[in-house]
């Protein structure tokens, strides 16, 4: 018996082996910061040779992962869209804890691995023990909904307005989804109001970041703006 092949299916195995090899994925988690990176930068993070990394990086273009522009003599990419950083950071919440401990080799990287754990920007929305803080704190006071899927309430719209946090409901993005945290393996709150509200975090100093990873700290102003619109304790933002 001769089938035809599942045009769905092909496509899903040619976007599996994009992702699968090594230094693709590394490119691809560090492109979760949100930032555009040079082509060089990303092979010295990938320990790679520059024309290695190119090939690798054309694939990804091709794959509809990446997009990229050219500054002078500088090629820069980032990730094609949210769509794609939610597909990485659900993809890195199945890893096993073990597998990601056992490459932590030095105590440099336990100390990295930590602060990423904490608190982390996961493409352009807060993530790590800090972004599910902000979830539940937000669950909690009946501004966001998650027994039916992620949804912001009423008083979850009127609470950005309060804050004086804008939400711009013009685009094709989702006003509020989750995405799953790949260090607590729970959901964070992603979408236009996720996005809104970091970029908010990081301009007003509420958060800065920390190293060279996506890695940010809550500051005492933060844990003053935190607690105060949103009750969450300071020792939990520590």
């Amino acid at each position: 018996m001769t089938g035809r092949k599942d045009a769905g299916a092909a496509g899903l195995a040619a976007l599996a082996g994009l992702i699968a090899d090594e230094t693709r994925a590394a490119c691809l988690l560090a492109l979760l910061d949100g930032r555009a990176w040079t082509a060089s930068e990303l092979a010295r993070h990938a320990g790679v040779a520059a024309s290695t990394l190119s090939e690798h990086l054309g694939r990804l273009v091709a794959g509809g992962l990446l997009t990229e522009e050219r500054q002078g003599r500088h090629r820069y990419v980032r990730l094609a869209g949210p769509q794609v950083a939610q597909l990485v950071e659900e993809l890195a919440a199945q890893v096993e804890p073990g597998v990601r401990a056992a490459r932590r080799r030095t105590l440099r990287a336990s100390g990295a691995a930590a602060a990423m754990a904490h608190g982390r920007t996961c493409y352009d929305h807060l993530a790590g023990r800090l972004g599910i803080a902000v979830a539940d704190a937000f669950t909690a006071r009946g501004l966001l909904r998650q027994d039916t899927g992620f949804a912001l309430t009423d008083a979850g719209l009127r609470w950005f307005d309060t804050a004086g946090i804008g939400l711009d409901r013009t685009g094709r993005r989702p006003l509020v989804r989750s995405c799953l945290d790949w260090t607590e393996r729970r959901p964070h709150l992603a979408g236009v109001a996720g996005a809104a509200l970091c970029r908010h975090a990081l301009d007003a100093g509420w958060c800065v970041r920390i190293g060279s990873e996506r890695a940010v700290r809550v500051t005492a102003e933060g844990e003053r703006a935190l607690s105060a619109l949103l009750g969450i304790e300071a020792a939990a933002l520590r």
